[in-house]
């Protein structure tokens, strides 16, 4: 069955002579075949119906969303390099900011099946900053090794100017409880 498919493909994909525009054939005494510079590749017939695209809600296949949405401005701020993490270090520190960071690699599978669940934790506790760093920028190596950052995904959860805990790996439900025991506001 699978020959007789790769058969009709081959046939259906076989290449005809062009019609627009070229001198009649005629002219050129008959050849059997056209010229290479009048030919064009026919696509295969479509034998089989178009389905409608549908928008998938698999976490691996949107990897590449963004972590805001049309309801609103996000509160996700991408660092980019060395500079940004130290600044943003400081002022969790400093001006005792709620705050999460979110290390991340764009290979990681985890990483892009817990992008949604971010998402929404930020929707329900508006209040956090979470800053999304990709450890694989250039610059990071040392302050990665200073925060004891040895996988993806970890989280770093600073509160009243200190930083109150991690987690490490995308585990959803210790997430969740981890931001609703420090954020939470009465």
């Amino acid at each position: 069955m699978a020959a007789r498919r790769v058969a009709i493909l081959l046939r259906s994909s076989l290449v005809r002579p062009l019609s627009r525009g070229f001198p009649p054939f005629s002219s050129l005494s008959n050849p059997p075949h056209p010229p290479l510079f009048q030919l064009e590749l026919s696509p295969p017939p479509m034998t089989s119906p178009v389905l409608p695209c549908r928008f998938s809600s698999d976490p691996f296949l949107l990897f590449f969303r963004p972590f805001s949405s049309d309801s609103g401005p996000s509160n996700v701020v991408l660092l980019q390099d060395g500079d940004q993490v130290t600044a943003a270090l400081k002022k969790a520190k400093d001006v005792k900011l709620p705050a999460i960071f979110y290390f991340t690699a764009t290979w990681c599978g985890p990483c892009r099946a817990i992008a949604p669940v971010i998402e929404q934790l930020g929707q329900e506790f508006p209040h956090v900053t979470t800053y999304k760093i990709d450890i694989d920028q250039e610059g990071l190596g040392s302050i990665l090794s200073n925060l004891h950052i040895y996988s993806v995904p970890t989280f770093h959860f600073f509160h009243d100017g200190q930083k109150a805990t991690e987690v490490v790996g995308a585990d959803v439900q210790r997430l969740k409880n981890t931001m609703e025991n420090l954020y939470k506001q009465e």
